[in-house]
C-alpha cells in the first residue's frame, strides 16, 4: 500500500517521518499483534505470538519534488525498491516482522508513506482501520474512533466442517496442459485505465439486459475475455472468473464493527474457453455479475468449512483470472494533517493470474479505473490487441468513440 502526499503550507517546518513515527507507535498499542511474530503450529496452522519486537520503520529522502513524479504515482511502481527498502529479514513469514513502513520526505515538502503488511493478519479493509487510526494519532486523538477487534474465532470452521457448495475456485486443473504462451518468463507489466466516458459508450452499445452493469462488472469482463484469447488456451478448457469479495458486513457474516482479519472469499463461475471466447461480452458480463452473487452467508461458511478440509488451497493457476478491486476501499482519503493523497491504493496491481484495480484521479478530475497487468511479452501484446478489437466493435456504432487510455509502458 502507498500513499502520495503533496505538501501543505500549514503544515510548514513539520517532520511528516517523525509525526508517523510516534503514530505508529501509539497505533500497535492498540493492534499489539502486528507487533508480534508469526509462528506455525501442528496441522499448518499460522499463530501470532504477540512478542512486542515491533515493526521495521525506514526513513528517506528524495531529491527530486513530488510533482516530478507525474503519473507514475499510479500502479504499479516503477520504482519500488527506492520507496520500500529491501530490509535484510523483512520479508519472511515465520518469525519475520509482520510490517514495514517507508517515509520518504521529497524536497517540495511532500512525502510517500509505503507499508508492506503481512496479508495472513489483514485484508484491506482491516489495513486501512490500521492506517486510519495512524491517521488520528498523527492529529491529536487519544483514542481510535474505531477499536479494533482480534476475535478470529469467528471465522473457524464449524465442527464438523459442512460443505454445502461447490468451490471451482480451489478446483486444480488435473487434465489441461499449461498453455505454452506462458513459458516464457520475460514478464512486462502494463496499465490500462478506464474513464467515465468510455465506461459509458462501452454500456450504451450493449444489450438491455446488461447494460446496468456495474462498472467493476464491464471492465472485469472486458479484462477476462481478452485475457483469456490471449492466452490461447485449450477450446475444451475451463477458464475461471474469481472475485474477491469482503463477506464482513452486515449483508453477509455480519462480524463487529473493528474486526481486522481476513474476511474474503473468492466466488468463481466456469466457462470452456471457446463459449468465452466466442460469445458476445454480455456472456461474460453475466459470469462476473454470478460470481459475485455467490457471496451469501451460507457460501462464505461453507468456504471456510471446505478450507479447512483441504491443505492451504491455491487459489490462483493459469485457468483463473481472480480480480480484487481497492478502488473504493479509501486508503485515497487518509489524511495525517496534509490533506488526502494524491494516489492511495496498492503499489504493484497484483500478479500473472491475480488483478489489483485501483482508483486515479486524472488530470481533468476524474475517477479512473486503474489496473495494472503483469504478462509475457508476447502475450500482453495479444492482449492488447484484443481489448483494442473488443472496445472498438463495442464502439464503432457510437459517436462518442473514445479509445481505451494506455500509459507509459514502465
Amino acid at each position: 500500500m502507498i500513499m502520495f502526499y503533496k505538501s501543505k503550507p500549514s503544515m510548514e517546518g513539520l517532520n511528516p517521518v517523525k509525526i508517523i513515527r510516534e503514530a505508529l507507535a501509539e497505533t500497535l498499542v492498540y493492534y499489539y499483534p502486528y507487533a508480534g511474530r508469526l509462528i506455525e503450529w501442528p496441522d499448518n496452522k499460522f499463530m501470532v505470538d504477540c512478542t512486542a519486537e515491533g515493526v521495521v520503520f525506514v526513513e528517506a529522502d528524495a531529491s527530486v519534488g513530488i510533482d516530478q513524479l507525474g503519473d507514475t504515482v499510479q500502479p504499479p511502481c516503477p520504482y519500488p525498491e527506492l520507496l520500500v527498502s529491501d530490509v535484510p529479514g523483512s520479508d519472511g513469514m515465520i518469525g519475520c516482522p509482520l510490517m514495514l513502513v517507508q517515509v520518504t520526505r521529497f524536497k517540495c515538502g511532500g512525502f510517500v508513506l509505503a507499508i508492506r503488511f503481512n496479508h495472513v493478519i489483514s485484508d484491506a479493509l482491516g489495513s486501512l482501520q490500521f492506517v486510519t487510526t495512524m491517521s488520528e494519532m498523527a492529529k491529536g486523538a487519544p483514542t481510535p474512533s474505531i477499536l479494533p477487534v482480534w476475535k478470529r474465532e469467528l471465522l473457524t470452521a464449524r465442527n464438523p466442517p459442512h460443505v454445502t457448495h461447490a468451490h471451482p475456485e480451489y478446483e486444480v486443473e488435473g487434465k489441461s496442459i499449461i498453455p505454452s504462451s506462458l513459458n516464457d518468463k520475460n514478464l512486462v507489466r502494463r496499465t490500462f485505465s478506464f474513464g467515465p466516458k468510455e465506461i459509458k459508450t462501452i454500456r450504451k452499445n450493449l444489450p438491455a439486459e446488461v447494460r446496468s452493469a456495474s462498472r467493476f462488472d464491464l471492465i472485469t469482463a472486458c479484462l477476462w475475455r481478452s485475457h483469456t484469447r490471449a492466452i490461447q488456451f485449450d477450446p475444451d478448457d475451463d477458464v475461471r472468473i474469481m472475485c474477491m469479495v469482503n463477506v464482513g458486513g452486515k449483508n453477509c457474516l455480519d462480524l463487529p464493527s473493528g474486526y481486522y482479519g481476513n474476511a474474503i472469499i473468492c466466488p468463481a463461475k466456469v466457462s470452456k474457453a471457446k463459449i468465452l471466447c466466442e460469445s458476445p461480452l454480455s456472456y461474460a458480463i453475466k459470469l462476473v455479475k454470478e460470481a459475485r452473487r455467490q457471496a451469501t452467508p451460507d457460501y462464505s461458511r461453507s468456504t471456510i468449512d471446505f478450507i479447512a478440509t483441504k491443505e492451504r488451497p491455491k487459489l490462483t493457476s493459469p485457468w483463473n483470472f481472480l480480480v480484487s478491486d481497492t478502488s473504493k476501499v479509501g486508503f485515497d482519503e487518509v489524511d495525517f494533517g496534509w490533506g488526502n493523497p494524491i494516489y492511495g491504493g496498492t503499489m504493484y496491481g497484483g500478479t500473472l493470474h491475480y488483478m489489483v484495480y485501483a482508483r486515479y484521479r486524472n488530470q481533468k478530475g476524474e475517477d479512473v479505473m486503474v489496473v495494472p497487468m503483469t504478462l509475457p511479452g508476447a502475450v500482453m501484446e495479444r492482449f492488447e490487441d484484443e481489448l483494442r478489437i473488443l472496445l472498438c466493435d463495442l464502439m464503432k456504432n457510437s459517436s462518442s468513440l473514445s479509445p481505451i487510455m494506455v500509459p507509459s509502458k514502465l
